[in-house]
């Protein structure tokens, strides 16, 4: 009986060469591909993403990128073309005036949430500032890294996939979205966290990319107040993290992280 086919991943032969050996093999590969993004029929973003938990990166993607709460969606539906996935947005109102001119008209590259904006204005954004938020251990912040490496099956299959996760204060890892760009991931996680109502005041997200200038963005919009990267920030993102209040952490492995912005928030192990 054929394996059973899991949403996100393809198979493909391939030639696997070791010592001088040949062996042909059929491989597991992250799928990628374009989603259309339409809101109330308008044509907005195209971008590459894994076709998994599209429902989670909708809202996740309304909240970051235009400024709506979840119950400002009204329908999501989702159906596929020859070309690749169009995404159906439904709003209860029109959307407001700085959403209608942030739309974009090219293809953004996997989740690149900046590409396709038509002006800097459209890209450089400065949220309001997170809530305070409650003390978080050092040892949280690794416990939830070696927890979440445990739970990417996408990555685990493939290597080519990255993750978002949504941890307690206590390092309990509660939730995670991959998706093949970093972006898409850390907005499926925020989708999710919107639709099961979870409280983002209280815990931190750890997403396993670098911390770029939009992914620090995305968290605070969402009122995250701490990101944790396995990689490392950006000048702008650790500006940004300063002045909105978000707790900015990089280079999150084995038993060393970086802290770059309001180190307050956590405690020493």
């Amino acid at each position: 009986m054929p394996a059973e086919r899991i949403d996100g991943l393809a198979e493909r032969e391939i030639v696997d060469v070791a010592g001088g050996v040949s062996t042909v093999r059929q491989d597991q590969l992250a799928e990628e591909v374009p989603l259309a993004v339409h809101c109330n029929g308008e044509p907005l973003a195209v971008m590459m993403v894994s076709p998994r938990d599209l429902d989670d990166f909708a809202y996740g993607f309304a909240l970051t990128e235009l400024g709506l709460a979840a119950d400002d969606l009204v329908s999501i539906a989702a159906q596929t073309l020859l070309e690749g996935i169009q995404l159906d947005l439904r709003t209860r109102h029109p959307l407001p005036a700085r959403a209608t001119g942030h739309q974009r008209w090219l293809p953004g590259r996997s989740g690149c949430g900046i590409c396709g904006n038509r002006s800097l204005e459209d890209v450089i954004r400065q949220p309001a500032s997170v809530g305070h938020g409650g003390p978080i251990a050092s040892s949280a912040l690794h416990a939830a890294l070696f927890e979440l490496e445990q739970r990417q099956p996408l990555n685990a299959a493939t290597g080519a996939i990255h993750a978002a996760a949504w941890a307690g204060a206590d390092g309990k890892v509660m939730l995670v979205r991959e998706d093949v760009g970093r972006h898409n991931a850390l907005d499926k996680l925020i989708g999710v966290m919107q639709r099961e109502g979870t409280d983002t005041g209280s815990g931190f997200a750890l997403i396993t990319s670098r911390a770029s200038y939009e992914m620090a963005a995305k968290a605070a919009v969402a009122g995250m107040p701490l990101l944790a990267a396995m990689s490392a920030p950006t000048a702008l993102a650790v500006d940004l993290a300063g002045r909105c209040g978000l707790t900015l952490v990089g280079f999150l492995r084995g038993s060393r992280h970086v802290v770059y912005s309001h180190p307050w928030r956590l405690e020493p192990a």
